[in-house]
């Protein structure tokens, strides 16, 4: 996808969900000189077409702040026409929390409605590339969140804390991979995990891998998102065995 887009004459098929008609109307400018070619304006998402599992990925841009039910719901209705659609939203005012339910329903990329032509083109340009586009401030938040959480532990080490998951037989995660997850949501790098757990790099990335895959996540920030909403810190479960906390290495 790469190459298609910063090829000359290659256009990206976008279509814009929105209602206000000045919105669309700012948003086509905004990509009248880039690779976005907004080839439709939607203002019902009901009305979305559907299209073969096998088209070409189309980008899907949501105009306006919605809530975040509404906008898991435009998403699901979306991917579930379109399953190649890249869907890229812009919103003010969501809570970390509440963005567990949109990314989840498979949105790849949030802006807040403040975003400079620049940045979003590189925003819809990562987002057709594969990649999940999450804004610094709620990371950060998302990761703070999860920092205050884990300052009621007893025992705040990585490696020795308790995990609970809470779907562990739906997603089949070892406690080990647990353990890898909770160091995602703290942004560690795999050198430092495997620093944290006594294990090899090349055995983290192995477990990173396999963590991505059963929870059906497409990179690393996904994975940390993911975690921060199903795993939470055992604080009132014994300490597993070493050696089932050792599992899979």
């Amino acid at each position: 996808m790469l190459s298609s887009i910063n090829a000359p004459g290659q256009h990206v098929k976008t279509l814009l969900i929105c209602k206000n008609s000045v919105i669309r109307a700012g948003i086509t400018q905004m990509l009248a000189d880039t690779c976005f070619l907004v080839s439709d304006e939607i203002v019902e998402y009901r009305s979305v077409p559907s299209a073969p599992a096998d088209a070409a990925p189309l980008l899907f841009i949501i105009g306006e702040s919605r809530s975040a039910d509404e906008l898991a719901d435009i998403v699901s209705a979306v991917k579930s026409r379109c399953s190649a659609a890249r869907v890229v939203a812009l919103a003010d005012d969501l809570e970390p929390k509440e963005l567990f339910r949109v990314y989840e329903a498979g949105l790849d990329g949030l802006c807040t409605t403040s975003i400079s032509q620049a940045a979003l083109v590189k925003v819809l340009e990562l987002v057709m590339l594969g990649e999940t586009f999450v804004p610094a401030g709620l990371a950060l938040e998302l990761l703070s969140q999860a920092s205050r959480s884990r300052k009621h532990q007893p025992d705040d080490s990585a490696a020795a804390a308790p995990v609970r998951l809470l779907d562990t037989k739906a997603h089949k995660l070892s406690n080990r991979e647990a353990e890898i997850l909770r160091c995602l949501m703290e942004g560690a790098p795999n050198k430092i995990i495997a620093r944290k757990l006594d294990v090899a790099e090349a055995t983290v990335k192995v477990h990173v891998k396999t963590i991505l895959r059963k929870i059906g996540a497409a990179n690393r920030t996904q994975a940390a998102m993911w975690a921060t909403g199903h795993l939470n810190a055992g604080l009132d479960e014994p300490l597993a065995p070493a050696s089932e906390r050792h599992q899979g290495l």
